[in-house]
């Protein structure tokens, strides 16, 4: 129930934990096709939360991403959100460095649709 993804030149690295329960996403991400590379990530996170109780974490350290991408990682957000609203133990850290101030307002935006806690730090 693991799901590993290695980094590539246009995609993150990418790494789920099914006993601990977080996922991990790091690197840049502007795939060819972003909504066929984050269906398995999809998939993971929708099996997660619905075989089991334990809290979900999201690690993020996402230094860029294309339009598809966005779309794809709110696909992830609007999971965790249900979840959230229906009891779940769910959060996200998003970690930037400070020489990135993009990421960090990125986050922000991602942040703003949130009600889940989301944490926004500085590597």
């Amino acid at each position: 129930m693991n799901l590993m993804l290695n980094a590539t030149q246009s995609t993150p690295a990418i790494s789920a934990d099914w006993d601990s329960g977080v996922l991990s996403m790091s690197g840049d991400s502007y795939p060819e096709n972003a909504f066929e590379m984050y269906a398995d990530v999809i998939k993971w996170v929708e099996d997660f939360l619905s075989n089991k109780e334990s809290p979900l974490s999201l690690e993020l350290s996402l230094l860029y991403l294309n339009t598809s991408s966005i779309k794809s990682v709110m696909d992830v957000f609007d999971l965790i959100e249900d979840a959230f609203q229906n009891g779940r133990e769910v959060s996200v850290r998003w970690y930037y460095e400070e020489s990135n101030e993009r990421v960090s307002e990125l986050a922000e935006e991602f942040k703003e649709d949130c009600s889940f806690p989301f944490h926004i730090l500085e590597k």
